[in-house]
């Protein structure tokens, strides 16, 4: 049975989509990161698959044992004090069943919510049929049933990543999707790579469910662009990882050919400041 606390974090998870603002999800890749975003202000905190994919030395794409995504999780669990959703990608199973124990095992240590996507089948280019996601939606529907569980799951088409040279097409196919993965039980519709405000602002208005952009690239539109256009959650994915990774490089170059260090210092946290945002 999900724990009173883990229920409480799901429930203010939910209520965050309700609010007069969208929800302006940023994502972490390990404790620290969480932490620090957790001490920006953030209400909640997702998890970017493809940093945690990174961090621990993987591609992005389900190319990290689930384990390893498991205790990755635990770790930023361990540390929050602020709803956390977890990005699992396909579900990192082969089947509902496996699909079922990986988020079981994110439930128990108090995961808030998690993102999960259509995608595309390995190998072959092509975006997964949506009746795959509708199965392991209700699944962890069924499951969640039995644990007396709650969990916001997020629902994520990837049809706006697939090639397609009819762009009336593929928006009637996302919204049929996000219908599909509605009625099996999703609590909201993610579609990266949906950028043109009148697509957005059209999808909003077709969609029941709250309705979540990606914002994580550069020239993104502002959060009241993007409120006014009905959406409810805004994600940035691995874009603060690129941006942290593009300095990291910049450091290095500066130490590396010039011999100074202008650029690890301006801005850095001191130590204390690091370990103050652990409980000890």
């Amino acid at each position: 049975m999900q724990s009173s606390t883990a229920r409480k974090q799901s429930n203010i998870f939910h209520q965050l989509h309700l609010g007069p603002q969208p929800l302006t999800l940023l994502n972490a890749w390990d404790a620290a990161s969480a932490r620090i975003l957790e001490r920006a202000g953030a209400p909640a905190i997702g998890t970017t698959s493809a940093g945690m994919a990174w961090a621990a030395g993987y591609a992005d794409g389900e190319r990290m044992p689930a384990a390893e995504l498991i205790a990755a999780c635990a770790r930023i669990c361990r540390v929050a004090g602020v709803p956390v959703s977890v990005d699992i990608e396909r579900g990192f199973g082969r089947s509902a069943e496996e699909v079922c124990d990986v988020v079981r095992a994110l439930v128990d240590m108090g995961v808030a919510g998690v993102n999960i996507e259509d995608g595309v089948l390995p190998g072959t280019g092509q975006l997964a049929p949506p009746e795959i996601l509708c199965e392991r939606i209700s699944a962890l529907r069924k499951m969640l049933a039995q644990m007396d569980g709650q969990l916001f799951i997020n629902a994520r088409s990837d049809t706006y990543f697939v090639a397609n040279d009819d762009p009336v097409a593929r928006y009637e196919d996302t919204v049929r999707r996000a219908q599909m993965y509605a009625a099996a039980g999703a609590d909201g519709i993610f579609v990266p790579g949906m950028a043109n405000i009148d697509d957005i602002t059209r999808f909003t208005q077709t969609v029941s469910l709250p309705v979540n952009i990606y914002a994580g690239y550069a020239g993104a539109p502002d959060v009241d662009v993007l409120g006014q256009a009905g959406v409810r959650r805004i994600s940035v994915g691995c874009g603060p990882l690129q941006s942290a990774l593009g300095l990291l490089q910049r450091i290095a170059g500066e130490a590396l050919s010039q011999g100074s260090f202008h650029a690890m210092g301006s801005g850095m946290l001191s130590g204390g400041e690091i370990n103050a945002l652990f409980p000890q």
